[in-house]
């Protein structure tokens, strides 16, 4: 058995694990029996089949080939359970990581009590290297907002690069969320006691090959991964989502209503038709791209799912109208707790039927 695994997610990288797997040697054949796996979502650049030529010569390389699901955390998540060493390294197959810290960080582990070892671009000697402001704004908001819910002092929570025992992993196993791409993040916060970690600074690099699968939601993912930690206990943050984007939704309805009703004078009842169908539309893709994101539907799949989607919303509106009147005509309450538990019943229903069967698919992105 290795005395270290690491774990390198990959997508798109085939020009970059060759090289990765060169440096490991040279860094860690001195120090450790080791072992690296590559978890690949399925990548069309062939990055699985680079990795399976180099394992076919070099049994330290592994490879495991996710098909139907993707997601760097989930990656991160099933490639630990994949392997059998104590101590487990989290690293990009990008090399932006620098992977001439990995002695360290595990003499770290085997000379002291830690239970974890971060890479921090933000301790003294770190650096961001050659990111622009933008990007480092954008990580300093994020640093500042992890607080909420981890507890363990570090300066750098958002880091990719760390390294932790196998019994911590498996301690935070039960509540991870596997949302998003902030696995350390979410480590820190399912560990359900203080953690005692160690930061080693190092420069953030330059990649060497493709490009960054970083895109414009990962913000989004990551306050996801934030309400998960913060209300997930109670209400499946799905659910929340979900709300949220209904309450979009009035907005829309109304919007629409008001301006074909009122202003453009068509009838009411078409009018009425119209809003309802615009809502059900644009809540409909608010969802699929962001409270399902990562079970996006596209191609035919997207039109299907806005079927079923807006069946079910149907459905929905009937059984809110029909509670709600019961409750108002029997219970003999006011018309505010009877519409809003219509409304109630009406959220559960759409939210539970359309996951069943508008988005029942395996995680993709």
């Amino acid at each position: 058995m290795p005395a270290l695994s690491i774990v390198v997610p990959t997508f798109r990288e085939r020009d970059n694990v060759g090289e990765l797997v060169s440096r490991l040697h040279g860094v860690l054949d001195a120090v450790a029996d080791w072992e690296v796996v590559f978890v690949d979502d399925d990548s069309p650049d062939g990055t699985a089949d680079a990795v399976r030529a180099i394992a076919q010569q070099d049994p330290r390389v592994r490879l495991l080939h996710r098909v139907g699901r993707r997601g760097l955390s989930s990656a991160c998540e099933e490639g630990i359970l994949a392997t059998s060493s104590p101590i487990c390294a989290v690293m990009d197959a990008d090399l932006q990581h620098d992977e001439g810290l990995l002695p360290r960080m595990l003499a770290v582990l085997r000379d002291t009590p830690a239970d974890l070892v971060v890479g921090s671009r933000y301790v003294a000697g770190g650096s961001t290297g050659d990111w622009d402001e933008a990007r480092r704004a954008r990580s300093r908001h994020a640093t500042r907002l992890a607080p909420l819910v981890v507890k363990t002092e570090l300066s750098d929570p958002m880091s990719g690069f760390f390294m932790l025992r196998r019994e911590v992993f498996h301690e935070a196993l039960p509540r991870l969320s596997s949302v998003g791409f902030k696995i350390l993040l979410d480590i820190l916060a399912s560990v359900p006691r203080p953690l005692r970690v160690e930061e080693v600074p190092y420069t953030f690099r330059t990649r060497r090959a493709g490009e960054s699968k970083l895109d414009t939601l990962v913000a989004w993912e990551y306050v996801v991964l934030l309400a998960d930690k913060l209300f997930g206990g109670v209400v499946p943050v799905r659910f929340l989502l979900f709300s949220v984007i209904g309450g979009v939704g009035i907005l829309t309805h109304m919007a629409v209503l008001i301006t074909l009703f009122r202003v453009g004078g068509v009838g009411f009842t078409w009018s009425q038709a119209a809003a309802t169908l615009a809502a059900m539309t644009g809540n409909f893709f608010l969802n699929n791209l962001l409270t399902y994101r990562d079970r996006r539907l596209r191609g035919r799949a997207l039109l299907r799912g806005w079927a079923t989607f807006a069946l079910a919303c149907g459905i929905g509106a009937v059984a809110n109208v029909g509670v709600a009147s019961y409750i108002f005509n029997l219970r003999q309450v006011g018309w505010m707790p009877a519409a809003l538990a219509g409304i109630l019943i009406s959220s559960v229903w759409n939210y539970a039927v359309s996951a069943i069967f508008t988005w029942s698919g395996p995680r993709r992105s």
